[in-house]
């Protein structure tokens, strides 16, 4: 039986296969990306070349250390695909992420792709989505009065995300709570919702954007799931 980190890492070389010579390609965040990432550098070695839309400073670097060239999402037209992990993901490829705390990079990569592939192990896939707390980008100033109005309207904890004893700061500066709806029903209505909040910047609910996911099992097995 297959570890997770080897799960993960046997779902990375697969997806990393669909990378081909003069692709522009979004690479995600995340500990699943990671092995992604190392199984390009050993492609691009062997003298595979393509750009790629970095989600987060942590991606950026890593893949700059394995020679992968990188491009800003300002000076391209369109991704072909982008490969990234979820934080947990349910039968109709609705995802959430964001744990790691890049959702609002991930999403706008997404968003300007024309595929959008989710790799994960079989923990993640879930039949309803929520019991992974939902994270929620607010803009420092005033982050209280988000955090009071989601508690309020959805009877949920919202938690300001720490590091070191310090609020966690994004790539952009942002706030992140982390929020305990344990079931989310209609994941189409609250992202639109929380949205619609004065100061928040973005939610990690994403709806309708995944194309197909990666499954990987304990037994080496895997899966490819279609929306």
């Amino acid at each position: 039986m297959l570890t997770q980190d080897e799960i993960k890492q046997l779902v990375a070389q697969q997806a990393a296969q669909l990378v081909q010579n003069n692709m522009t390609v979004g690479i995600g965040s995340g500990s699943t990306v990671y092995w992604l990432i190392m199984e390009l550098g050993k492609r691009v070695k062997k003298g595979l070349f393509f750009r790629a839309i970095p989600t987060s400073k942590h991606t950026a670097s890593l893949a700059a250390q394995q020679n992968i060239a990188l491009a800003e999402l300002n000076d391209i037209d369109r991704i072909d695909i982008t490969i990234d992990g979820a934080d947990e993901i349910d039968t109709q490829l609705q995802l959430i992420k964001g744990g790691g705390g890049a959702l609002l990079q991930e999403k706008m990569v997404a968003a300007a792709s024309r595929e959008l592939l989710i790799l994960a192990d079989q923990s993640k896939l879930v039949p309803q989505l929520g019991k992974y707390p939902l994270p929620v980008e607010v803009i420092p100033f005033g982050w209280k009065q988000v955090q009071r109005n989601i508690r309020e309207t959805y009877n949920v904890e919202a938690i300001l995300r720490m590091q070191d004893n310090q609020p966690f700061i994004s790539d952009h500066n942002h706030y992140m709570l982390d929020c305990h709806f344990e079931r989310i029903e209609q994941p189409d209505v609250l992202t639109y919702e929380l949205n619609a909040i004065p100061g928040v910047v973005d939610n990690g609910l994403f709806v309708n954007m995944a194309d197909l996911a990666l499954i990987g099992y304990p037994d080496g097995k895997t899966e490819t799931m279609h929306r």
